[in-house]
């Protein structure tokens, strides 16, 4: 029935790439929609089933993508969500992909940014998250100067870039390895199945039929 109401509507799926991928692909196959040669794409960037288009994209393009409209609706960890901040609709917590947003800084070195912060008033805070680091810290009433990054945030007070940082983790494995211990937590993160908000108006019954089937197929807790 979803399948059928799917095709009939000829949705756009956008498909994140890298740790939610394989999880993504089976629970579109629990939830009985075809994905076709999804789970074989190789390099391919996009895959058709029947007139269901899924759309294999890098994560944090998956927000960029529902909100403008290039795709009907997707899955995207809350973590991106969070930082992209766009108009799209959370239709469905996935449960899978869990992971945190946490404050990290070096191990012994609460004593010595306490002391920054209270001689400069700021604290220098490395992030591949401004936007998610800056609404924390002002939640806080902390003043803090954000460095932007985009690779391995750890290394940062580790070279003196930064007094602290602010990154996703799901085990604490590379914080601990790096001797970087969580300062404090700032939100959990699973994947969530979001929707664009004129595809909800225009292709409403499709879109409920695919956000009931993904929540029947769901394990139970």
């Amino acid at each position: 029935m979803t399948a059928e109401g799917l095709r009939r509507a000829g949705l756009r799926l956008a498909v994140p790439k890298g740790a939610l991928f394989a999880d993504s692909v089976r629970l579109l196959r629990a939830a009985g929609i075809d994905p076709g040669r999804l789970g074989e794409a190789g390099r391919q960037l996009t895959v058709r089933a029947r007139r269901i288009e899924f759309v294999i994209a890098k994560p944090t393009d998956i927000p960029v993508y529902v909100a403008y409209g290039a795709v009907d609706a997707g899955i995207a960890g809350k973590d991106v969500l969070m930082e992209a901040g766009l108009d799209v609709v959370e239709v469905l917590d996935l449960g899978f992909g869990g992971c945190r947003f946490v404050v990290a800084e070096p191990e012994g070195a609460a004593e010595r940014v306490a002391e920054h912060y209270r001689h400069l008033g700021v604290i220098r805070v490395a992030t591949k998250y401004p936007r998610v680091t800056e609404e924390h810290f002002a939640a806080a009433g902390v003043q803090v100067e954000i460095v932007k990054l985009h690779g391995n945030i750890e290394i940062a007070p580790l070279i003196g870039l930064a007094d602290q940082v602010v990154d996703v983790t799901a085990t604490g494995t590379t914080l601990r390895e790096n001797r970087l211990r969580v300062v404090e937590e700032v939100a959990v993160s699973t994947a969530r199945f979001v929707a664009n908000t004129a595809s909800l108006r225009t292709r409403g019954e499709a879109m409920v039929e695919l956000a009931s089937a993904l929540e029947a197929a769901l394990p139970l807790e």
